[in-house]
């Protein structure tokens, strides 16, 4: 198993945007496509109280790059983007980190 970690840095103030599109849009599209989330974080106590944090759980490289390319190309997703996006981004930058668990983790 395979984990991945993404960071979305919200644009000041679009914040909430980005937890709404995710928690209304994003997870219904991704659940058609069967793509696996395995958590999601916002920062308590830390540097930045505008960033998103997510784990997307993969079988494999290829079941990320199948379903990954699979829902980025979903009209459904691109119309949505659009639309959420229709006063300016919400992300302004995005880490992007592939993780495998070590022998010892808890999760596998």
């Amino acid at each position: 198993m395979l984990y991945e970690l993404r960071i979305y840095e919200a644009v000041p103030g679009r914040l909430p945007d980005l937890n709404k599109r995710f928690s209304t849009i994003t997870l219904k599209i991704w659940e058609k496509h069967g793509i696996r989330q395995a958590g999601f974080w916002t920062t308590v106590i830390g540097e930045s109280n505008q960033a998103l944090y997510y784990m997307v759980a993969w079988e494999s490289l290829a079941e990320r790059e199948a379903k990954w390319n699979a829902f980025m190309a979903d009209p459904e997703w691109q119309a949505a983007r659009a639309e959420t996006e229709a006063n300016g981004p919400i992300v302004a930058k995005v880490t992007n980190l592939i993780l495998g668990p070590t022998p010892y983790s808890a999760v596998q």
